[in-house]
C-alpha cells in the first residue's frame, strides 16, 4: 500500500510539473487571443502603492475593490482602451485603525469621495511587450494626467477557466498634493510609486 501511495503521489507531482512548464511555454503574445472586451480577475488584481515614512520605512498599501475592463485590439495594442474604477475604501493597511484614518476627511474623504478613476488615452509600444500607458487619473475630485510603465506578462488561453486571458505589470508615480492629499508633506512623502498587477479574461 505505502508503495502504490508514493507511485501515486509521484505521478501527480510529475503530471503537475509537467502542466506547469507546459503552461509556462505556451505564454505568448497578443496574437495568442482574440481582441474584445477583457474584464479584471478580481482574484488576481493588484493595485499597491508605497510611499516613504519619515524615512525609516516604505508601506506597502493597496485597495481592494477594483474594477477594471480593457477593450483589447490584440492585432494593434495601441488602439487598445482601459478603463479602471476603484472603491477608496478599499484601502487595506493590514491595520484597521489606519484604514479608518486614511478613509476619513483629512485623506481620502471617501464621504465625499467615493470613486477613484483612471481611464487611458494613449498607449505607445516601445516593443511586443512593453509600452507606455496615459491616461486621466480622477483622485479626490482632482482630474491629471499619469503616464505608466506597462509589461505585458503573458497572453494565451486560461489553462483553468478556458478563455482567452493576459496579464500585465504596471508602474508609474504620482505626486500626491497635486491631487489634494498633501498632508505631513515632506516628513511622508509626497511622492507615491503605484504598482499594478492584474490578469484580464475575456468576456462571455
Amino acid at each position: 500500500m505505502k508503495t502504490l501511495l508514493l507511485a501515486a503521489l509521484a505521478s501527480t507531482s510529475f503530471t503537475a510539473a509537467a502542466f506547469a512548464a507546459d503552461d509556462h511555454m505556451e505564454a505568448n503574445g497578443l496574437a495568442a487571443i482574440a481582441s474584445g472586451t477583457y474584464e479584471i480577475d478580481k482574484s488576481h488584481g493588484y493595485v499597491n502603492f508605497t510611499y516613504n515614512h519619515m524615512g525609516l520605512s516604505n508601506p506597502i498599501l493597496s485597495f481592494t475593490d477594483v474594477d477594471a475592463t480593457v477593450q483589447l485590439v490584440a492585432d494593434d495594442p495601441t488602439k487598445s482602451t482601459l478603463m479602471v474604477d476603484i472603491d477608496p475604501s478599499s484601502v487595506s493597511t493590514g491595520v484597521e485603525v489606519f484604514n479608518g484614518h486614511l478613509t476619513g476627511e483629512d485623506w481620502l474623504n471617501v464621504a465625499e469621495y467615493d470613486d477613484i478613476t483612471f481611464k487611458s488615452t494613449s498607449l505607445t509600444m516601445t516593443d511586443a511587450e512593453n509600452g507606455t500607458l496615459t491616461g486621466d487619473l480622477t483622485l479626490k475630485g482632482v482630474t491629471k494626467p499619469v503616464t505608466l510603465d506597462v509589461t505585458l506578462n503573458g497572453a494565451k488561453k486560461h489553462p483553468m477557466k478556458n478563455i482567452d486571458a493576459f496579464g500585465i505589470t504596471a508602474t508609474g508615480t504620482i505626486m500626491r498634493s497635486e491631487f489634494g492629499l498633501g498632508a505631513y508633506v515632506p516628513a511622508v512623502s509626497d511622492e507615491v510609486e503605484l504598482m499594478i498587477s492584474a490578469e484580464f479574461l475575456k468576456a462571455e
